[in-house]
C-alpha cells in the first residue's frame, strides 16, 4: 500500500481507460484526489473545493484546491456532469483509490464467526450452501450479492437495498441492472475476462451494454472439484470499498472451504 508520503506515482489504468499513457499524480493530488473520493463515497454527492477545505485537513489554499481539481479533471480522474462546481471520480479515479490508496478494515472476529455460523448448517448441500451464502453476503453489505457457477446457475439476493440508494432512482440503471440478474451469460462473461481470484470491475469492464459502467462488482472466485464460481456484490460504483471488500474475500474463503469438504 503506497501513502501519500511518496513521490508520483503511477496510475494504470487496465481496460477502465482510453487514455494510452500512464498518468503521474503528486502527492498532493493524491491527497486531494482521496479527500473527494471518500466524501463522495459518504454522500453520493458530486464534491465542491469548499467542502475539502472545510470538513479536510488538506494544508493547502482553497484556490490552490480548486487548481488542483480542474487539473485532475483534465487527467480525467474527475468528471463534472452538471453546471455546479462539484465533481465527482470517474471509474479510473475509483480503481486507482482502490488499488494504490484505500485501506481495508479487517472484520472483527466476532463478525466472522456470526458470517461463519449463518451458512454452517448448510454445507453439505451446494445449491443451500450458495443461497445462503449469497443472501448473507446480502445481509452484511447492505447491497445487491450474487454467485455465479461455471455450471451455469445464478443466485442473487438484496435486489431491494439497491433501491436505497441514490444512483438507482434512475429508472433506467435500474431497470437495466435488474434486466441482468436474468442473464447469467452477461455476469459470467465478466468473470471469464477477469483472471483474478480476487478483482473490482468498474467502468467500461463492466461490459458495453447500457449504463453498466456506472455501476462497480466486487467479486472473488472459488473452486473445488465439486463446483467453480464466483461470488460479489454490485452496485455504484461508490461502494464502500474498505468496509465491504473483507466481507467478499471472508465469504469466498468460507466456500472455498466448505465446497472442499463435499
Amino acid at each position: 500500500m503506497y501513502s501519500t508520503a511518496n513521490i508520483d506515482f503511477i496510475v494504470r489504468h487496465r481496460h477502465i481507460s482510453s487514455m494510452d499513457q500512464p498518468i503521474e499524480l503528486s502527492p498532493r493530488q493524491i491527497q486531494i484526489l482521496k479527500a473527494i473520493i471518500e466524501e463522495y463515497i459518504a454522500t453520493a454527492s458530486p464534491v465542491g473545493s469548499e467542502t475539502l477545505d472545510k470538513k479536510y485537513n488538506l494544508g493547502v489554499s482553497p484556490a490552490t484546491i480548486r487548481n488542483e481539481m480542474v487539473r485532475l479533471t483534465e487527467l480525467r480522474m474527475l468528471q463534472q456532469n452538471h453546471t455546479s462546481a462539484g465533481r465527482s471520480p470517474t471509474p479510473a479515479a475509483m480503481k486507482y483509490y482502490v488499488d494504490q490508496i484505500m485501506r481495508t478494515r479487517d472484520m472483527s472476529v466476532t463478525d466472522e464467526v456470526a458470517v461463519k455460523a449463518k451458512i454452517w448448517d448448510y454445507r453439505q448441500e451446494v445449491d443451500k450452501l450458495l443461497r445462503e451464502a449469497t443472501k448473507t453476503l446480502a445481509e452484511r453489505t447492505k447491497t445487491l450479492a450474487l454467485t455465479a457457477t461455471k455450471e451455469g446457475d445464478l443466485y442473487y439476493s438484496g435486489a431491494a437495498n439497491i433501491l436505497d440508494m441514490p444512483e438507482f432512482y434512475d429508472y433506467e440503471l435500474t431497470h437495466q441492472l435488474f434486466e441482468s440478474l436474468d442473464r447469467f451469460e452477461y455476469w459470467w462473461t465478466i468473470l471469464d475476462d477477469h483472471e483474478d481470484i480476487f478483482d473490482i470491475v468498474l467502468g467500461d469492464e463492466m461490459g458495453k451494454i447500457g449504463i453498466m459502467s456506472q455501476c462497480g462488482f466486487i467479486y472473488t472466485k472459488f473452486s473445488s472439484e465439486h463446483i467453480s464460481g464466483a461470488i460479489g456484490v454490485v452496485g455504484p460504483s461508490r461502494l464502500n470499498y474498505s468496509s465491504i471488500v473483507p466481507v467478499v474475500r471472508y465469504m469466498g474463503g468460507l466456500l472455498n472451504e466448505f465446497t472442499g469438504t463435499l
